[in-house]
């Protein structure tokens, strides 16, 4: 098993489905990354900031598979 995917499954197992169902980020977070959106549309982003809204992209990622883990294991149980 890969990092990566420990980190998931840490995740998926230690909140459970609800959480995981529940959890939206805060709407400072999501203006911060519609705001950075925009910036790299236009193309004046900084570096600082790509590297900010990589790390906001992975995060999603992991989230998303968190949640498809625990509504995996939740189905398979």
């Amino acid at each position: 098993m890969k990092p990566f995917e420990e980190i998931v499954n840490f995740i998926a197992e230690s909140a459970g489905m609800e959480k995981l169902a529940a959890f939206k980020p805060s709407r400072a977070a999501e203006q911060r990354v519609l705001l950075l959106l925009a910036k790299q549309q236009d193309g004046s982003l900084t570096p600082k900031e790509a590297e900010e809204l990589q790390l906001f992209v992975q995060l999603d990622h992991v989230m998303s598979l968190a949640k498809a883990r625990s509504r995996n294991s939740f189905t398979a149980a």
